[in-house]
C-alpha cells in the first residue's frame, strides 16, 4: 500500500489553515515564504498575484531542499491582491495606509485576486488565477474610524478582512467569497484533485 500523499503549505496564514480545514485538508506541515512583494513597476494585479504566488512556492521549496525534508510531497502557495482598476492597494502595517484603501474603496467596486501554485511530487508546477469582483457601500467617517481601530485591517490585502467587521461594508460579491478571504477553495480544491491528491478520501473517514 502506497503511503499517504503529504502537503506542505508555503504559508502561516491562519485564515488559509481555516479554509483547507473547512475541505477537510490539513497541511502536513508550513512553510511561510518571506519574498518581496513590492510590484514591479507597471505590473498589472492579475501577474503580480501569479507572479508571488509562483515566488512564494519556488521559496519554500529551496527551504524544504535545504532542510532535507518533505521530500515528494505536495506544495501550495498562493497569494492575494486587491485593486481598484490597475491600482494595487497595500497590505497595511499603518493606521494612515489603512485609512487610504478605505477611502479609496468606498462606494466603489473593485476586484480581489487570488494566484494559486501548486507544486507535485514530481516537481511539476501548476498555476491558477481567481479573480471575484466586490463593491463596498459609501463609508461615514464613522464607519471608517471604527473599522481602523478594530486593527483587523493589519497585513491584510486591501486594508481589510471580508470574514470580519468589514462583512458588513459588502454590497455585491460576484465570483469566490473565499477567495476574498485569502484561498478559493473551489479552485483549490480542483487544482489538488487534478494532480490526485486525495481530497475527499478522509471526509468519510477522518482520522
Amino acid at each position: 500500500m502506497s503511503a499517504r500523499p503529504t502537503l506542505v503549505l508555503a504559508s502561516g496564514s491562519p485564515r488559509r489553515l481555516a479554509l483547507l480545514a473547512q475541505a477537510g485538508i490539513e497541511p502536513d506541515a508550513l512553510l511561510p515564504a518571506d519574498i518581496d512583494e513590492t510590484p514591479e513597476r507597471g505590473e498589472l494585479p492579475r501577474r503580480l498575484a501569479l507572479r508571488l504566488a509562483r515566488e512564494k512556492l519556488d521559496a519554500a521549496d529551496a527551504r524544504r531542499r535545504a532542510m532535507d525534508q518533505h521530500e515528494g510531497a505536495f506544495l501550495l502557495a498562493a497569494d492575494t491582491v486587491v485593486a481598484v482598476g490597475r491600482r494595487i492597494l497595500p497590505k497595511p502595517d499603518i493606521a494612515e495606509e489603512a485609512a487610504d484603501c478605505l477611502r479609496l474603496l468606498s462606494g466603489r467596486a473593485h476586484r480581489v485576486y487570488t494566484g494559486l501554485a501548486l507544486m507535485t511530487p514530481k516537481g511539476g508546477v501548476r498555476t491558477r488565477l481567481v479573480e471575484t469582483r466586490v463593491r463596498f457601500k459609501r463609508l461615514s467617517r464613522e464607519e471608517m474610524d471604527a473599522y481602523i481601530a478594530s486593527r483587523e485591517w493589519e497585513g491584510k490585502a486591501g486594508g481589510y478582512a471580508i470574514q470580519g467587521l468589514a462583512g458588513v461594508f459588502v454590497v455585491k460579491l460576484v465570483g469566490s467569497y473565499t477567495n476574498v478571504v485569502g484561498l478559493p477553495l473551489a479552485e483549490t480544491v480542483a487544482l489538488l484533485g487534478g494532480e490526485r491528491f486525495p481530497v475527499y478520501k478522509r471526509w468519510g473517514h477522518p482520522e
